[in-house]
């Protein structure tokens, strides 16, 4: 089975979190055989910021974002027999989504795969002609990020033939537990780019504790934040590169997740953080949203706050020995039910019956 995903970058996490899902997954998939090639335009200064060479488990094709090479990755979705386009690749998405859907050949699979499930079904509620809306009478799938029941319903009242989502995970060959190391030595860690739709949360769970604790360090990772006045106690050291991840999850005495405003809103979407930061035996600290009790235990797995007076009050409380109880519980609970090879399996035994039901569609 051969699969042309179309997405925003496998090679590079620069400005890019949908990196380390995409390679999870693909790479899962990959070992059962099916066969990757995944395009990625050159923009947003990606390929000068990549974490990793193409791999041996894909063909990586990338391709500048012009009229001309957009035309021709399009025409290469006529030659594989699952045709996936990724939502937030950046440049000609409209378009992509259009041509190679109308390039597949007529027996393929069809899938959107929505990596923002909640900010695309509000640009679909407020636009009739919206082009995923217009789309999916044509797609057989729309695999998901997350969302969990919600974003199923939601996507399934605009008329998805099936909704499923797949949620982050761990992929334990590349998030896993090292020794401290002093570049991240800090009481609490923040790992995340400035968007709009983050930027309020970041501050009222991170950077006003933070302003309100200067017996603390804290440490601020990601794109954006060196122009945004920080507390004194703060660092900001840009972009962390994926070789990086572990030793920022595992060195100071906690890490924050924040939940992007939309992700909070609907649940059931963990980010890729949260699983790097438990498959680095890190004690995590996450704003509160619901589902989280599907992928980490709160109180024993991970510790959860409501506002930013619950971010100080148990950064104050927490001990060395508690953080590490934690962050092990954490780590056990995710590589026992929340890996990519768990993933990889749900995504392809959709595939196979999704394949099944269209042979037996033909045949009729």
């Amino acid at each position: 089975m051969k699969i042309a995903f179309y997405g925003s970058s496998l090679l590079s996490s620069y400005w890019n979190g949908a990196a380390t899902y995409y390679r999870g997954l693909l790479a899962d998939l990959a070992r059962r055989g099916r066969a990757i090639t995944f395009y990625e335009p050159d923009a947003f200064e990606r390929q000068k910021h990549k974490d990793m060479e193409a791999p041996d488990w894909a063909r990586v094709c990338v391709y500048a974002p012009i009229e001309a090479d957009l035309q021709k990755v399009i025409a290469e979705a006529a030659e594989a027999d699952v045709v996936v386009k990724a939502s937030g690749v950046g440049v000609f998405d409209n378009e992509l989504l259009a041509g190679v859907m109308q390039a597949a050949n007529p027996f393929a699979i069809r899938i959107f795969w929505d990596v923002d499930a909640p900010a695309t079904l509000a640009q679909m509620r407020s636009d009739p002609g919206h082009p995923v809306r217009l789309a999916l009478p044509s797609l057989d799938l729309v695999f998901t990020y997350g969302g969990g029941p919600p974003v199923v319903k939601a996507y399934s009242e605009f008329g998805a033939r099936r909704c499923v989502p797949i949620y982050n995970a761990l992929d334990p060959a590349t998030h896993h537990p090292v020794p401290a190391d002093p570049r991240f030595s800090c009481d609490l860690a923040f790992l995340g780019n400035r968007l709009p739709d983050r930027e309020a949360r970041v501050e009222r769970f991170f950077l006003e504790p933070a302003a309100r604790m200067f017996e603390r360090s804290f440490i601020i990772g990601g794109n954006g934040w060196d122009t945004k006045g920080l507390p004194s106690n703060m660092r900001s050291i840009g972009h962390v590169y994926t070789r990086d991840h572990n030793a920022f999850n595992a060195t100071p005495l906690a890490v924050l997740n924040v939940a992007r405003d939309s992700m909070a809103d609907i649940g059931y979407s963990p980010a890729t953080r949260i699983f790097e930061a438990a498959g680095s035996a890190a004690c995590l600290i996450t704003d509160a949203w619901k589902g989280i009790e599907l992928f980490l235990t709160p109180g024993s797995e991970v510790l959860v706050a409501r506002d930013g007076q619950d971010v100080v009050d148990l950064l104050r409380s927490l001990t060395l020995p508690a953080a590490r109880q934690v962050g092990e519980a954490a780590l056990l609970r995710i590589k026992s039910e929340h890996t990519y090879e768990r993933r990889g399996a749900e995504v392809d035994a959709v595939l196979k019956e999704t394949a099944r039901m269209k042979a037996e569609r033909r045949a009729a």
